[in-house]
């Protein structure tokens, strides 16, 4: 029997070098260029950089999540997980790493469904951390359910023409290549008739009518964008996976980006923890430091159990993942992380601001991106309550029905079948009497 809470002593050091290195030299990176994550390096960033991620490469933590076939080191799900726990206190950090959302996940689906020649035009540059990508799914009408979307791509010849809407289609703007999910047979279920295509983003009719900002970006300065695809023309090799595999592929790349999400969020919360516990240490008011006020030693508590909670949880499904090797078997896990995942962030960074008292509310402080944060993670890559009822339906598989009116646990109907089971010792031992 194998059960065990520590690191190898190997990668131990590793993850020790990689806290240091993001506290020294990525974490400035945030407070200096906060809005240029994701958009190519200019020449003054290049020159800081590139050293950073060769010294990445330098030290075998590069694309982590991939195989040394892709230029990654295929560590697996559970040390990528210790390793993202450090990466999701910057907002550079991935960058740096090779390991950025929407990124990762676009590279793995490229990775598994890719022909050589895409691999070669998208996937090598993507690895290289030289161009950016999108994955353009949602539309404004549909929401969280594919199986309403309208954007469709005809066959003309040997090219696909592709017309529609798509809506919060993350880093558009400064991405080299999208990859655009769009029905391609209406007569057929979704599941059978959707498509996956890799479309360069300066193809004509890629149209980004505006870019959507989150709370407290100036308007159309945001990175979320409302694309429309007017008669965009791409050739057959551009479609990814072949024809009506686009669920298929989905759930490859979506199941990755929401577990990864979750590994990234547990370094964000213990971020807001960390400054809550200083500020308490930190203060007086009534006669004595903040960390002697029960209140606020009750959020300490609370904060700390839910994160300790929410990270075995997260490195256990990991751990599920490089066991199965298949997102599908791990569903159920992924989808409860995902849930857990926002409420966890909020509640720290919440108890954390209150903590700080006015100025935990100021931008000089992080606590309303970190609150904000969590909204959006619970919306990313589908709703809270959307993986809701996964998890429910997941959970219920493995039960049965009660075959009497009354519940299995019912108590008179078990202190029958006890008496029942001992009836004769019980007979002896009344005999006795």
């Amino acid at each position: 029997m194998s059960w065990d809470f520590e690191t190898e002593p190997e990668f131990q050091e590793k993850l020790d070098w990689v806290n240091a290195f993001v506290t020294e030299e990525i974490e400035p990176l945030d407070l200096l260029w906060p809005h240029d994550v994701y958009t190519q390096l200019d020449e003054t960033r290049r020159k800081i950089v590139d050293p950073l991620k060769e010294e990445v490469r330098r030290r075998d933590l590069w694309a982590t999540h991939l195989g040394p076939e892709l230029g990654g080191q295929g560590y697996g799900q559970l040390k990528l997980a210790l390793l993202n726990e450090i990466l999701g206190r910057s907002m550079w950090a991935p960058i740096v790493f090779g390991c950025q959302a929407p990124d990762t996940g676009n590279a793995e689906i490229i990775a598994h469904y890719g022909t050589p020649e895409q691999k070669e035009r998208y996937l090598r540059p993507l690895l290289d951390g030289e161009i950016f990508s999108c994955y353009s799914m949602t539309e404004p009408h549909a929401g969280a359910d594919p199986t309403l979307f309208k954007t469709q791509a005809v066959k003309d010849g040997d090219e696909w023409v592709i017309n529609g809407w798509k809506f919060f289609s993350s880093n558009a703007k400064t991405a080299s290549f999208l990859i655009v999910m769009v029905v391609t047979n209406p007569d057929v279920s979704a599941y059978q008739g959707m498509s996956m295509f890799l479309v360069p983003t300066d193809t004509p009719g890629v149209n980004i009518v505006r870019n959507i900002g989150l709370y407290g970006e100036p308007l159309n300065e945001g990175s979320h964008a409302l694309i429309h695809y007017e008669d965009v023309r791409v050739p057959e090799e551009a479609l990814l996976g072949g024809e009506g595999q686009a669920f298929a592929i989905a759930q490859t790349r979506l199941g990755g980006g929401r577990i990864h999400h979750a590994m990234r969020t547990i370094g964000f919360a213990q971020k807001a923890l960390d400054m809550m516990c200083e500020r308490a240490l930190s203060r007086e008011t009534q006669g004595g430091l903040l960390a002697e006020k029960q209140f606020v030693q009750g959020y300490i508590a609370d904060s700390y159990a839910q994160l300790v909670q929410f990270r075995l949880f997260v490195l256990f499904t990991a751990w599920e993942i490089d066991k199965y090797n298949d997102y599908k078997k791990v569903r159920k896990d992924i989808a409860t992380a995902k849930v857990v995942m926002p409420t966890v962030l909020h509640d720290i960074a919440w108890r954390a601001m209150q903590v700080h008292g006015a100025l935990g509310t100021t931008n000089e402080m992080p606590f309303f991106q970190m609150i904000h944060g969590a909204a959006v993670m619970g919306l990313a890559d589908g709703p809270t309550e959307v993986h809701k009822v996964t998890v429910a339906r997941q959970v219920l598989h493995d039960y049965r029905p009660s075959d009497d009116i009354w519940p299995t646990e019912w108590i008179p109907k078990k202190l029958e079948a006890a008496r029942a089971k001992f009836a004769d010792l019980l007979e002896h031992e009344v005999g006795n009497q």
